[in-house]
């Protein structure tokens, strides 16, 4: 039997989700070592933001914590037990944050439905997608929207994605697909972060960079992020290292029941 090829997804039987903790790489990719990719994402993704979020895989909490006081509730959440206790230390005696343990396709016990979802660097990780956009769609209010960030173009899949546990990269039909098929409408969905996907092929994919150091993610941080973003500014890339999708909650059969609830 022929090995299967570092640029294919891997099948159900070889994911693993690592599990988490101080070092974890994904931490420190939206962490403290690539605070400029955080703002970059957080001025793609705001304007879609409503006054109500539940953040899906919210690891350490260092993206959601950029909204925590401008809104009037917060759900946070994971399914790692590290991220999960240092989520409840971060928001200990917030009455208006509440920190949940999610595992998706599955149920999600949230105390009240909220106008907006954000998933960054999840999807990628769950081999039914389409029943998980289903699972957080039941949390959002008619009208509300899910804003879903993936990696983007299989051609960039890697060993790196491999072992943090990606299923697949998306690229903007795949991730409509998805999103359709879920019975949400696309709103928006295109790619983003154009020199990170370029820099991306040639690290993991020339290179074969399995690891990226802090480092790495620090030099990346601030020389790549900042031209990206000036790039960025005068036209929409046809490629990306990631996709970005905003997706509605439509109000009857398709969407949310209001009388139900989530």
């Amino acid at each position: 039997m022929s090995a299967q090829r570092s640029d294919q997804p891997a099948s159900a039987a070889e994911i693993s989700q690592p599990p988490a903790g101080p070092a974890s790489l994904e931490n420190h990719l939206g962490g403290a070592d690539g605070r400029k990719y955080r703002q970059y994402q957080y001025d793609l993704i705001e304007p879609f933001v409503g006054r109500s979020i539940m953040e899906i895989g919210s690891g350490l909490g260092d993206f959601s914590r950029q909204f925590a006081d401008r809104i009037d509730y917060l759900a946070v959440s994971d399914s790692d037990p590290y991220c999960i206790d240092q989520l409840r230390a971060s928001y200990s005696g917030r009455s208006d944050v509440d920190v949940l343990e999610v595992e998706l396709p599955g149920e999600i016990k949230i105390s009240r439905n909220v106008d907006t979802v954000i998933l960054i660097n999840v999807l990628e990780h769950i081999q039914d997608d389409v029943l998980a956009l289903r699972n957080l769609a039941d949390c959002v209010e008619p009208g509300g929207r899910l804003v879903i960030w993936v990696p983007g173009y299989e051609r960039l899949y890697g060993d790196f994605d491999r072992q943090v546990g990606h299923c697949r990269r998306y690229n903007p039909a795949t991730l409509q697909g998805a999103v359709e098929a879920a019975g949400l409408r696309p709103q928006l969905c295109r790619p983003v972060n154009f020199l990170g996907g370029i820099a991306w092929w040639l690290a993991v994919r020339r290179l074969r960079v399995e690891h990226a150091s802090t480092r790495l993610v620090a030099l990346y941080d601030s020389l790549v992020v900042p031209a990206t973003r000036a790039l960025e500014r005068v036209f929409h890339p046809p490629f990306g290292q990631s996709v970005l999708c905003v997706a509605e909650v439509p109000a009857g059969p398709a969407g949310l029941d209001p009388e139900r609830g989530c």
